[in-house]
């Protein structure tokens, strides 16, 4: 009985653990996002948010400066926010 309560006490913390972690962090930026904010969708779309609204489910962003191209995606959609030089190194780091 004892081997079996470590084995899920390690479970918990070497894999459960951080990854409840994570996802309240990236809720916490999720929730933290603002105009002008960089992100990156879980698509891997690279873009600028033009338009958020507090308790909003969409974001606006804006993936080309030259054509101003707005997609209106949903806030669920972010995988990263921060400069899009960050999202490569910890795409790089997490490999």
């Amino acid at each position: 009985m004892i081997p079996l309560l470590i084995t899920m006490a390690l479970m918990y913390l070497l894999l459960m653990r951080p990854e409840q972690k994570k996802r309240k962090d990236l809720e916490k930026q999720l929730a933290g996002i603002k105009k002008n904010d960089h992100v990156v969708t879980i698509g891997g779309i690279f873009g600028t948010v033009v338009n958020v609204t507090p308790e909003a489910k969409y974001v606006t962003i804006r993936v080309d400066d030259s054509t101003g191209t707005k997609l209106k995606i949903l806030r669920s959609a972010i995988s990263h926010v921060g400069a899009a030089d960050d999202a490569e190194v910890d795409g790089k780091a997490g490999d």
